[in-house]
């Protein structure tokens, strides 16, 4: 392969990322910019710096080394809309509108779901605490028939969104089409045009960040396109070559090392500005790795590392993904954290960082404390529920799942009938030792953070709440 296409990325990570590993965090002056960058589809093994050995991520790979890199982090939930959901709304999955890609309505039809219009995203609180606010990619919380529902009108004053058809009746669309402010103006993505669509992607973005107020603080949500599976043609084919793998895998690896090359153009358009030293940058995934597209599978470069589990399975490799945080000077660099954190996180984060207000109904708890090097609060439990889709696919137990982290132990259940599976994390990563049998205490926790959840009428295969009395409390599982 032709290593002169690294070699951008190299500077980028030399030149633009370059931050003493002996600077301590230091205190918030003033309301930073904040760059959220989503990787649609990436697992948490798919990066260098979590253990990649074969798909080059080098710019990622140094703003880890140069910033934070969490090794407990989770997705939203396990697929697409609704971990999206979980990360604009800071409600976890079992109390958030959106639990799957689609919900069930009557004559068993299965519906995209939208954000319920008194939900309040990230963009809407970042944007009453005085940002300017840009959305481009994938939003995939709307109803494509309602505008209202578009990313424009969720809080974004600049949203380029590609807008998927709806599957049954109402409008359709062409993924490569972009609209741009809900349907005001729109532009096509020329694959041969572009290295990726994460590429023109990019640009887009830069021409939002060119006409900004400089002296207002902005929020700029990056939902690149790669790896996901449905990109099925790129501009740029010569990655890799020299590689002796199946296509479908030089072309995965390709989009990962892509996406990574749109990641440093970011950054040295921020450092242009004269902005990347006042960004708090995140980067993270909406769920594990896939197995979808070309025929790639996940086995083959460790897309999900040890974990079990891929995309729509609520194993550790369907939720668990990478997430890196750099802010020169604030953040240490170097610094990895084993904290327990999630998707529903980063709303109140957002807001300790912006000074803004944080809407009611969240249940995140700020990272900012672990960030800045201080005492972190800690959750008492973490719990996900995901609905499959019926559209193409037969559904074992309803399609229902569920699964909580407390501490060291894993919960799952799949199907309200199916007894709940136990792990032990600390020695069983893999999951592949269910202790349930020898740990009954433990599994009624489990059960018990199952149950804190609210009714949806989209998904109801959950089931109706009872009342539930546990005989014993979370503090005995607190490590």
């Amino acid at each position: 392969m032709k290593h002169i296409q690294f070699i951008y990325t190299f500077i980028i990570a030399s030149l633009f990322l370059a931050c003493s590993s002996k600077e301590k965090p230091g205190s918030i002056d003033k309301q930073p910019n904040i760059l959220l960058l989503l990787a649609d589809d990436m697992g948490y093994g798919e990066l260098g710096c979590y253990g990649q050995e074969k798909i080059q991520t080098p710019v990622l790979d140094s703003l880890a080394k140069q910033g934070m890199r969490f090794t407990d982090f989770y997705a939203g939930n396990a697929v697409c809309s609704p971990s999206r959901a979980v990360l604009m709304t800071g409600k976890s999955s079992s109390y958030n509108t959106i639990r799957g890609n689609s919900g069930h309505f009557a004559d068993d039809q299965w519906m995209r779901v939208a954000l319920e219009k008194n939900d309040t995203t990230m963009a809407e609180m970042l944007r009453q605490a005085g940002y300017q606010t840009g959305f481009v990619g994938k939003w995939h919380l709307g109803d494509p028939n309602d505008l209202s529902t578009w990313a424009y009108n969720r809080g974004f004053d600049y949203a380029v969104q590609e807008q998927w058809s709806s599957r049954f009746g109402g409008r359709v669309f062409d993924e490569q089409m972009h609209w741009i402010n809900g349907m005001k103006d729109s532009i096509y993505y020329h694959v041969n045009e572009w290295e990726c669509k994460d590429d023109f992607r990019t640009n887009l973005a830069f021409n939002w960040l060119d006409t900004i107020d400089s002296e207002k603080p902005f929020f700029l949500f990056m939902s690149y396109r790669a790896p996901h599976g449905h990109e099925y043609t790129i501009g740029n084919n010569t990655l890799y070559q020299d590689k002796d793998w199946p296509e479908a895998e030089r072309f995965h690896a390709s989009k990962i090392t892509l996406l990574d090359k749109q990641v440093g153009r970011m950054l040295a358009k921020l450092e242009e500005m004269g902005e990347l030293d006042n960004t708090l940058i995140i980067f993270t995934s909406d769920n594990g790795a896939h197995k979808e597209g070309r025929g790639h599978s996940p086995q083959f470069f460790k897309s999900n590392g040890q974990f079990k589990g891929i995309k729509r399975d609520l194993y550790e490799g369907g939720i668990r993904v990478p997430m890196i945080a750099y802010w020169k000077g604030k953040i240490q660099a170097g610094h990895e954290s084993q904290h327990i954190g999630s998707a529903q996180d980063l709303m109140p984060t957002f807001a300790q960082v912006a000074n803004a207000n944080l809407p009611g109904g969240t249940n995140g708890v700020s990272l900012l404390p672990t960030l800045m090097g201080n005492e972190q609060m800690a959750h008492e439990y973490l719990n996900w529920e995901f609905q499959l889709d019926g559209w193409f696919r037969i559904m074992p137990n309803g399609g229902f799942r569920q699964s909580a982290r407390i501490g060291k132990w894993k919960g799952v259940r799949y199907g309200l009938d199916s007894k709940t599976e136990l792990y032990n994390l600390d020695n069983d990563m893999e999951e592949k030792h269910n202790v349930a049998a020898n740990h009954p205490e433990i599994v009624e926790l489990m059960e018990l953070a199952f149950s804190n959840r609210a009714n949806n009428e989209a998904f109801p295969e959950g089931g109706i709440i009872q009342d539930y009395k546990p005989s014993v409390r979370y503090e005995a599982t607190k490590q």
